[in-house]
């Protein structure tokens, strides 16, 4: 079992940024990609960013690369999401997610971002 817990979130103005941490627990030698996703009201979550563990190879979604930034501290066993020139659209509850070496996905229980125009 692996455990997440995010923390970072807020209220911020269009424009401004924010820094997301997800530290995980447990069983963490077997790591695989860690992940962010976000969940807008009334939208089904979506993918963000993503993290190869073993090679800190990223990749991003469309609507937020080039603004975004995911990253990790293997010493703390912590993945980072820093969030620049945010828009209202990325107004959502952001999830943090691990997979490991058996493909066992593990959620965060959310932390909410407000973007507001």
């Amino acid at each position: 079992q692996v455990q997440l817990i995010e923390s970072g979130g807020g209220l911020v103005q269009t424009g401004g940024s924010l820094r997301l941490s997800c530290a995980a627990s447990g069983r963490t030698s077997g790591l695989y990609t860690m992940a962010w996703f976000r969940q807008a009201p009334g939208k089904e979550r979506e993918f963000v960013a993503l993290l190869s563990w073993r090679d800190g190879r990223t990749s991003y979604a469309g609507p937020v690369k080039d603004r975004f930034t995911i990253s990790r501290d293997i010493t703390k066993i912590t993945v980072y999401l820093q969030m620049n020139t945010l828009k209202p659209e990325d107004t959502a509850v952001y999830y943090c997610a691990a997979r490991d070496g058996r493909e066992d996905d593990y959620w965060g229980q959310g932390t909410q971002v407000t973007v507001s125009s």
